[in-house]
């Protein structure tokens, strides 16, 4: 399951709708296929180290999601 956390206090209340979007999943996969699916494309892939990626979708302005990978 996906761990969801608020960056900062003003995207607290929507917290709950990204929870219930994206909690379930468990790979990178599912994530772009859903965001695929919303017609939303990967906004920026950011390259941590060889083995880490941070990817980054838009979600509602200004409100973006970052999913670390490893």
């Amino acid at each position: 399951m996906i761990q969801v956390i608020a960056a900062s206090e003003t995207v607290e209340t929507q917290l709950e709708s990204v929870r219930s979007a994206v909690g379930a999943f468990h790979l990178l996969e599912e994530v772009v296929r859903w965001a695929f699916s919303l017609r939303r494309d990967v906004a920026e892939v950011v390259v941590q180290d060889e083995f880490t990626h941070d990817v980054v979708l838009p979600w509602v302005e200004p409100v973006y999601l970052v999913f670390d990978t490893t």
